[in-house]
């Protein structure tokens, strides 16, 4: 079967005679979650087995990087235009596309013979998950209504906190094996997606239309752009450089970083220009609809996600390093420990499902806030060399259970005012504002903690008899190194003083961390409070708008079925 097209002014189903999903519906959701936990998995999967990476493809510090962050920035640099897509071609049809692009990426990255080949294979990566991400959220939105939606999009918010969890435990098993595994096991997942969807999901409707190039171009360009820069800033230097990038380093005195951003500054606003030019105009459909801002809802709740991304995920960037090389976790132990946040965000999802109808999915996005900023605390308070694991276990539980309230339910909050035929639009601005709240989230707490190892560290040094210069040599190669010099020092009893000095300055930097993150989620609880309740988000009727009586006509004939 294939997609429907529908008229401009048509609408695929009246949300207030929807009938509640049916089982088939159900295991559809399953393929979906699926779905995005490839995308989200391939996240957090190669921190744990980047070093046999590198010593297999003798790769320099330079392609390790690119390894880990060429698939951040592809991904955040495609999401809206894809969402788009997902309107224009159906979002069934698109989410099963992307499936087969990042499983066949995948095959790419796992047979892999050099480092440049794998960079390659994460870029393509990268392309098949931000054609994933918005259009699940489409087949989300436009399968599920009623309180049926509401725990479709719980499940659809959990799998996102536990998937991220999951990619260190994952990757910590099959580093036992070959660090291959970690990409071609996404094959035999990528079946069952496809076989899932075909049997479960029911074609989605299309409108036919067409790509606002200009808006693609300067859109692309700025996301990535935005993207390099917030995640480079410390490998590059947020204004003199560190490193050479092409023209910019030592002879410009210059960084690449605070170029990157001012172009996408640039692009970004020339991108906002031509959407509010479309969205008025009468001509090609604009990529990024700015009349959906004008629901409070959704403009609110974009910003609120935006926020809670900040410190959702940075903290998972740094707990791993902290926990190997300061704790001497091996990487299994590590992602078992940090699994503990996929088992309080399950948790979290099934007991969300009794509260939704008492308490609303605001009222579960709050109660989710409050439930990571008091967990996140434990490490600003107890962090140290010697914590033992069960202290750790309780943190982390109480962070995933906020993750599962929280992330599960705040897309429910953002799209419950949106029509059902600008889901794709829709989906695509909070999958990127989400993505960016993110990448800023990784790029401040990566920042905030090697600075505060760096610093800690060569105070320590000085305080041990360590000349200043060499302090500050060896602090600064210590935090270049992610903590990885650490066990070195310690096997020589000419530095194991210094190990142990780095040691409890990495404790420092987490400490530093867990309070920079409760904070960052008490600005996020604050955004919630400008959201409005259920049913006062809805926007004023205006500008490329569908005619609200051809609708209701086309849904009293009864013509239009998903």
């Amino acid at each position: 079967m294939s997609e429907k097209a529908v008229p401009e002014n048509a609408v695929p189903e009246n949300p207030a005679r929807a009938s509640p999903a049916d089982r088939r519906a159900w295991w559809g959701l399953v393929a979906i979650s699926l779905g995005v936990s490839l995308v989200v998995v391939d996240f957090t999967i190669v921190n744990v087995v980047m070093p046999p990476i590198i010593d297999d493809l003798e790769l320099s510090a330079f392609g390790a990087q690119w390894i880990q962050e060429s698939y951040a920035i592809v991904l955040a640099a495609l999401l809206l235009v894809m969402g788009r897509l997902s309107d224009i071609l159906g979002a069934r049809r698109l989410f099963m596309v992307g499936t087969v692009v990042f499983g066949l990426a995948s095959v790419a990255a796992a047979v892999s013979p050099t480092g440049e080949l794998l960079i390659a294979g994460r870029i393509a990566q990268g392309v098949g998950g931000a054609i994933v991400m918005p259009t699940s959220l489409a087949l989300l939105n436009l399968t599920f209504r009623g309180p049926d939606r509401g725990k479709a999009f719980a499940v659809w918010g959990s799998t996102i906190g536990a998937a991220a969890a999951v990619g260190p435990l994952l990757g910590g098993r099959l580093a036992d094996y070959s660090w291959r595994w970690a990409f071609g096991i996404n094959i035999a997942v990528v079946v069952l997606i496809l076989v899932g969807v075909m049997r479960f999901l029911r074609p989605s409707l299309r409108r036919p239309g067409r790509i606002d190039a200009g808006g693609a171009v300067a859109s692309v360009l700025g996301l990535g752009l935005l993207a390099f820069a917030l995640i480079e800033g410390r490998n590059y230097g947020w204004w003199e450089p560190r490193k050479d990038f092409g023209p910019f380093g030592d002879g410009t005195g210059l960084s690449v970083v605070p170029v990157s951003l001012i172009v996408a500054v640039v692009c970004l606003a020339l991108f906002l220009f031509l959407q509010v030019r479309r969205t008025r105009g009468n001509g090609t459909a604009p990529l990024m609809d700015t009349s959906l801002f004008a629901i409070k809802s959704f403009s609110t709740g974009n910003l609120a996600t935006l926020v809670i991304a900040l410190a959702e995920f940075g903290m998972l960037a740094v707990l791993p390093l902290w926990l190997q090389y300061a704790l001497g976790y091996s990487p299994l132990r590590t992602g078992l420990l940090v699994f503990v946040v996929a088992v309080g965000s399950f948790f979290a999802s099934g007991a969300s499902f009794g509260m939704a109808e008492r308490i609303g999915p605001l009222g579960l996005v709050r109660i989710g806030l409050a439930l990571e900023a008091a967990g996140l605390p434990v490490f600003g308070l107890l962090a140290d060399r010697d914590s033992q694991w069960w202290v750790i276990a309780i943190a982390l539980f109480l962070y995933g259970m906020g993750v599962g309230f929280a992330t599960a339910r705040i897309t429910d909050v953002v799209l419950a005012d949106v029509p059902p035929w600008q889901a794709g639009q829709g989906s695509g601005i909070q999958s990127a504002a989400r993505q960016l709240g993110s990448a800023l989230g990784i790029a401040v707490l990566t920042s905030t903690f090697f600075t505060a190892l760096a610093s800690d560290l060569s105070h320590r040094l000085v305080r041990l008899g360590t000349p200043g210069a060499t302090a500050d040599q060896l602090s600064s190669a210590v935090s270049d190194s992610a903590g990885a010099m650490i066990s070195g020092l310690g096997n020589d009893p000419r530095t194991a003083s210094a190990a142990d000095a780095a040691r409890d300055a990495m404790s420092h930097a987490v400490r530093i961390s867990g309070w920079t993150c409760a904070a960052l989620l008490v600005l996020g609880m604050l955004a919630t409070f400008l959201v409005p309740r259920p049913g006062q988000g809805t926007r004023q009727r205006g500008g490329r708008q569908p005619a609200e009586a051809a609708s209701n006509a086309a849904i009293d004939a009864g013509r239009l079925h998903t």
